[in-house]
């Protein structure tokens, strides 16, 4: 039998904080352990975006990836909630508003929560779907007084 997924709410304590910032540097570490990931945003302009972010942060660093089905070979893949989840990641990192469908196939996920009230009552939904379905999130504030 393998292991649940290990579910990670990653709760931002301040609203100068960017999760996209936090989405990057959470990849960067993941596929320096040798970790296929997929980053899951929202829409198309959110992907395009962190897109864009991913060539110049972090600063100094390359982050290997790609976007959509072009870049489901990439060790990291930028996709929209309504795009298929590549097979073959190890750590999702979680950016839209829903839920990641069925969690337990994947190693790690990640869900990073902006501080604005909308977004966190989405992650509010989002953690009581996993506990229904068995698993335990940890929670990790970042950016604490």
């Amino acid at each position: 039998m393998t292991a649940p997924c290990q579910v990670d709410f990653y709760v931002l304590a301040g609203a100068a904080q960017s999760a996209q910032r936090l989405a990057c540097r959470l990849a960067m570490k993941a596929w320096e352990q040798g970790f296929m990931v997929s980053v899951r945003t929202e829409n198309d302009q959110q992907a395009q975006a962190l897109d864009e972010l991913m060539w110049d942060y972090p600063p100094g660093r390359f982050l290997p990836h790609g976007t959509g089905s072009e870049g489901a070979a990439s060790p990291v893949n930028i996709g929209t909630d309504q795009q298929d989840i590549p097979a073959d990641r190890d750590v999702i990192i979680n950016l839209a508003a829903s839920a990641v469908p069925e969690p337990v196939r994947f190693r790690r996920l990640l869900e990073i929560v902006p501080s604005e009230a909308a977004q966190r009552d989405a992650s509010r939904h989002k953690y009581r779907q996993y506990r229904e379905q068995g698993l335990e999130p940890a929670h990790h504030t970042i950016g604490k007084s």
